[in-house]
């Protein structure tokens, strides 16, 4: 069922003219009055139907994209695929840069909802946020579960990590670590660790697990690496992202340690920033282009039809590239 302005002013106890002056910050009202409107308003979810007002229920040709940055190079990359496929498809893309922010995206989520884009495409991977089990629009989510009824793509992530574990093992490593994030969120990308383990079990070796706050600059991050390396037992390290891995790259060299002698190393995602500037480095490469037709080619079908039959979870395979850091 819509929720109306008059649902929201029944709440409130007040007049559906209060209301509209509230979500459109018109004239003077008390506090007392505007805290109860807003209270109205979250409690019935009702988002203020802002663009949509004025298209008269028309489709918008507008598509959400919330994701954490695109200062990674990973998701910049697939950020770009999927806005220049949209457009081909007549679509524009908002961009909402979450930051890890969970309440930036909820900020953003209803942002997008009030203004009836057409769908969501959704890969941020902030916690416990509810309101993507109660928005009525189309949404995809990128390596993320979200809710029961809103489909994931991703690549493979524990074949990811069973590969990247395996490579290091072939290639002489007997310590080999893993250095991944906290794997609070409910993301398939934890996978990547639960390959590692299940490699390091076959082969009957110690795992050897370090995991890093997420919210940590790359500095810190850098001074974290530079005590395990100096500190720990290991030979072969396994990154779970790339920009780890060159971070890791640059403390063994500031600690005179060579790639692979002294040191093997395998990465994860493989974008052609990488692979350009940094083909040195073994790492696991993602299906973007594929991960992006599919995500956009899921979310037509969605808006086409809000019933449509689709699997709960969509996984790619990926693929090793071999360079000098193994």
């Amino acid at each position: 069922m819509t929720i109306k302005l008059t649902d929201v002013a029944k709440k409130a106890g007040v007049s559906a003219t209060t209301v509209s002056r509230v979500i459109n910050n018109y004239g003077y009202l008390s506090q007392k009055t505007i805290d109860k409107v807003h209270w109205a308003m979250n409690e019935l979810n009702y988002q203020p139907n802002s663009l949509a007002r004025s298209l008269q229920g028309k489709s918008t040709k507008l598509i959400g994209v919330i994701f954490p940055s695109v200062g990674n190079p990973f998701y910049g990359e697939l950020i770009e695929k999927i806005e220049n496929k949209l457009f081909e498809k007549g679509y524009k893309v908002i961009l909402c840069n979450s930051a890890d922010n969970k309440e930036k995206e909820q900020e953003y989520l209803r942002m997008l909802a009030a203004n009836k884009v057409d769908g969501i495409i959704a890969g941020a991977h902030n916690l416990g946020i509810k309101e993507y089990e109660n928005v009525s629009l189309p949404i995809v989510s990128f390596d993320r579960f979200l809710a029961d009824s809103i489909p994931i793509v991703g690549g493979d992530n524990f074949q990811g990590g069973q590969i990247a574990t395996q490579a290091l093992i072939q290639s002489g490593g007997k310590n080999v670590a893993i250095f991944t994030g906290t794997n609070q969120s409910n993301s398939p990308t934890n996978s990547r660790l639960e390959g590692y383990l299940d490699t390091i079990q076959r082969f009957q070796l110690e795992p050897h697990v370090f995991e890093f706050d997420g919210q940590h600059s790359p500095a810190l991050k850098s001074l974290e690496i530079r005590k395990i390396l100096k500190e720990e037992t290991v030979d072969s390290i396994f990154c779970t992202d790339d920009m780890t891995a060159i971070l890791t790259m640059n403390e063994a060299k500031n600690l005179n340690l060579t790639l692979p002698d002294d040191l093997k190393l395998v990465g994860y995602d493989g974008t052609s920033f990488i692979q350009t500037y940094f083909p040195q480095l073994t790492t696991i490469v993602q299906p973007i282009d594929d991960c992006a037709m599919l995500l956009i080619d899921l979310l037509l079908q969605r808006i086409a039809d809000k019933e449509a039959p689709l699997e709960r979870e969509y996984t790619l395979p990926v693929k090793l590239i071999q360079g000098r850091s193994t």
